[in-house]
């Protein structure tokens, strides 16, 4: 396979389910330039993928792992690993017989670093949180440009991150895999409202004790649970969502994304995450967005208060959080890089 193929390629993270909603967000959008989109990851294929599909070996199936920052200089490279060892092969063996022309890296150091030792250049997904540690300054610094999936008008989403690298990121807003919807107001005092609780595949600290007893002391309010645990996960939430009052959500990428582009008013739950992703996502959501944003679920007692607070806010403001046009500026980004790139190896 030549250069002239146009292909990339697009690496899944298998924590959650946001990084590979936006691969086939981005991989949907190139394929009407005539562009191919070749999918990377331990996470089997989606049903929905169009395209090849490289799936390989996990890395993170040793309950022992040994050194597995390298001395601080990487997140997640185990010594002596037969998983590290297989899956650095396979993404080698893919960009030596692809020859990629770009490859999007959604999100991992150690493949930023694989493809720029190839030869290959890359596009670094950059998630909110405090990312200035010496392995992503690492990862971000070899990397021909970096994209953050939020508006330019939220205020801090990367805390601590140098200048230069700062200057070099691209925010493109949330990505939905929904069609944003009209901004609607709820009926004035309706007998019963409805909330949706999403809380995703990225795990949370919700029990089902805790959803019970809030249930129980919302008597005017119907929930609709989506994705407490396997049994309510639903692979397209965007009906719920749209016919809510209200949404409860974690503070993920992908369920905000959705939840703008539905238009609906929130209770967000920052969750436990590396680097402070979500707590630094809420505390901007905090500054002036319709999100009632809470460090930890509210007692039973407080969730009528909560609901009723976020029922008032006005869901307007999420059409600059995800206005719909996200994947346009996605793939802006990546075949901008691409051919800047190209132009500048020419000989």
């Amino acid at each position: 396979m030549t250069r002239a193929s146009r292909v990339l390629g697009y690496y899944v993270h298998h924590v959650g389910s946001g990084h590979r909603h936006r691969a086939g967000v981005l991989a949907a959008r190139l394929r009407r330039e005539g562009v191919a989109v070749t999918g990377l990851s331990s996470l089997p294929r989606p049903e929905s993928w169009v395209g090849d599909w490289v799936q390989l070996p996990p890395d993170d199936d040793d309950g022992e792992p040994r050194d597995v920052t390298a001395h601080g200089h990487l997140h997640w490279a185990p010594l002596q690993h037969d998983g590290t060892r297989s899956r650095a092969a396979a993404l080698s063996a893919w960009l030596e017989a692809a020859r990629p022309e770009l490859l999007v890296v959604d999100v991992s150091v150690e493949v930023l670093l694989l493809a720029r030792l190839h030869g290959v250049p890359a596009v670094g997904v950059v998630l909110p949180g405090r990312r200035d540690d010496r392995a992503h300054l690492l990862g971000f610094g070899v990397a021909e440009a970096l994209v953050g999936f939020w508006p330019s008008t939220a205020r801090d989403m990367t805390p601590g991150l140098p200048d230069d690298l700062r200057d070099r990121l691209v925010p493109v807003g949330a990505l939905s895999r929904h069609p944003v919807r009209a901004t609607l107001r709820r009926r004035a005092d309706p007998p019963e409202r409805t909330v949706a609780l999403m809380l995703g595949s990225g795990g949370h600290d919700v029990s089902a004790d805790d959803v019970r007893l809030a249930r129980g002391a919302t008597p005017h309010w119907r929930w609709h649970v989506l994705g407490a645990d396997r049994s309510t996960w639903v692979e397209d939430p965007s009906a719920v969502l749209a016919g809510a009052d209200v949404v409860v959500t974690h503070a993920g990428q992908n369920a905000l994304a959705e939840t703008a582009a539905a238009r609906r008013p929130a209770v967000v739950l920052p969750q436990h995450r590396p680097h402070d992703e979500q707590r630094t996502t809420g505390a901007v959501l905090e500054d002036g967005w319709p999100a009632v944003v809470r460090t930890s679920w509210p007692d039973a007692g407080e969730w009528a208060d909560v609901l009723d607070r976020a029922a008032a806010l006005d869901p307007h403001p999420w059409t600059q959080w995800c206005d719909g046009w996200a994947a346009d500026r996605f793939a802006e980004v990546v075949l901008t890089t691409r051919d800047r790139v190209g132009a500048r190896s020419a000989p």
